[in-house]
């Protein structure tokens, strides 16, 4: 969720919901590479306005549940954002993190190449994980009646957002 940074109480009814203002702030989302605010690593550029973001982990959370477009394609929502702000689902690429237990998804490379995805959904998808005997990390991800072999090279060209991806 996106909230001002001063906001006292940061919940659903204080965060940034309105779909149109969603898609041109994350459409300008990416790493802070100025010399302003070093605290804050990631900047969207509004015309001369500069809005400098932190997060917990990373910028990109995705959010809602794996939706069908017309041409069959599987696309994770992100941002509460509904259909106005997807990526293609891939489901090969989906990475547990084996001491935290976060599950992330690819996203671009502007904003680190990496997102979270939130825990409501991580639960759903956990369901699909195949995991060899005494394993920490799923090797494989069940999808649409495949078992799909994870790939986490993605992961270690991603910016580590201070946490250990290995």
């Amino acid at each position: 969720m996106l909230f001002l940074d001063d906001a006292k109480m940061k919940n659903f009814t204080s965060c940034f919901k309105e779909k149109h203002f969603l898609k041109f702030f994350f459409s300008r989302l990416r790493l802070n590479e100025t010399q302003s605010y070093p605290m804050f690593p990631f900047i969207s550029l509004c015309g001369r306005e500069r809005n400098y973001i932190r997060c917990d982990d990373t910028p990109i959370v995705f959010t809602e549940q794996l939706m069908k477009t017309n041409d069959s394609e599987d696309l994770l929502s992100y941002a509460h954002g509904g259909p106005a702000l997807t990526v293609a689902f891939q489901p090969h690429k989906i990475y547990m993190h084996p001491e935290s237990g976060r599950v992330y998804h690819p996203a671009w490379s502007k904003v680190g190449g990496i997102g979270l995805i939130r825990s409501k959904l991580a639960i759903e998808l956990s369901q699909n994980f195949i995991f060899r005997e005494g394993g920490e990390t799923p090797t494989h991800f069940n999808w649409r009646d495949t078992a799909v072999k994870l790939e986490h090279d993605w992961v270690k060209d991603c910016l580590k957002f201070g946490i250990n991806y290995s």
